[in-house]
């Protein structure tokens, strides 16, 4: 089965975990190096870390393949998120670090980009359409979160360290004003975290395409340092002490949005 799990709630808030899953199809494994079946880029734990969401009243949408398959959170024309810099394809061809994720010869041509279009990255899309009508004309608006982590320094992709938080909205594009206001005060009344807004991380595919706040759709990504919450080297373990610090940020973080509404 190819279609997302679902956790229904009762809001306008869609939250999308594009990157959280870490397998890869059996007939898909000859192709990949031992390294990349491992999924190292993976937006590790996240679906756990925000496990309290749905009790809040959050749909939650968790892919079951991992991202070297097919990125979610890329267009299907494959066209760069990040102009001038180093990317990351929809099917991706090399790890964060830019070394190479497939065996000499096994990347995909474009016959089998195609097919995982189809395959796997059209029913994630197809669902989050279809979430977004059903919020939108039960409610009048929705508010789509998309929920993103990375390791903190890397090289190939970035220079520095990132901030734990980094919170997207295409430069104001896809979301309310007041929506955007509403979510950098979260982070701006503690000081344990650092934080920065439409800086690096602007936000992907998944909240330009469906922001049109004009048309009731919210969009917004927050992108978070893995160190934020876990330990970042493998093997890729959880904290239980860092995410208990990060827990009241990001519980503050879900309920803004779930109590906003347009004016």
């Amino acid at each position: 089965m190819n279609t997302p799990h679902i956790l229904h709630g009762s809001s306008p808030v869609i939250i999308s975990f594009p990157h959280v899953a870490t397998a890869i199809p059996t007939d898909q494994h000859h192709r990949y190096t031992e390294r990349a079946l491992a999924s190292e880029d993976t937006d590790w734990f996240l679906d756990r870390l925000y496990a309290f969401s749905h009790a809040l009243g959050a749909t939650c949408v968790v892919p079951r393949w991992s991202r070297y398959l097919i990125d979610l959170n890329r267009p299907p024309v494959d066209a760069p998120m990040y102009p001038g810099r180093n990317n990351t394809e929809l099917c991706p061809t090399r790890h964060f670090s830019g070394d190479v994720i497939y065996r000499d010869g096994m990347a995909p041509d474009a016959f089998e980009v195609e097919r995982r279009i189809d395959t796997y990255w059209r029913p994630y899309h197809d669902t989050l359409q279809e979430l977004i009508a059903s919020r939108r004309a039960e409610h009048g608006y929705v508010v789509l979160f998309d929920a993103h982590s990375i390791m903190s320094e890397l090289p190939w992709l970035f220079e520095g360290v990132l901030p734990n938080f980094s919170l997207g909205t295409a430069d104001g594009a896809s979301c309310a004003p007041d929506l955007r206001v509403a979510l950098t005060e979260v982070f701006e009344i503690q000081d344990r975290f650092s934080h920065v807004v439409d800086d690096r991380f602007k936000g992907g595919y998944i909240t330009r395409h469906y922001g049109r706040p004009s048309e009731g759709v919210h969009t917004v990504q927050l992108e978070m340092a893995c160190r934020t919450y876990m330990s970042e080297h493998a093997p890729f373990v959880w904290s239980d002490a860092l995410s208990s610090h990060a827990a009241p940020v990001l519980d503050r973080f879900v309920r803004t949005l779930l109590a906003w509404k347009p004016d």
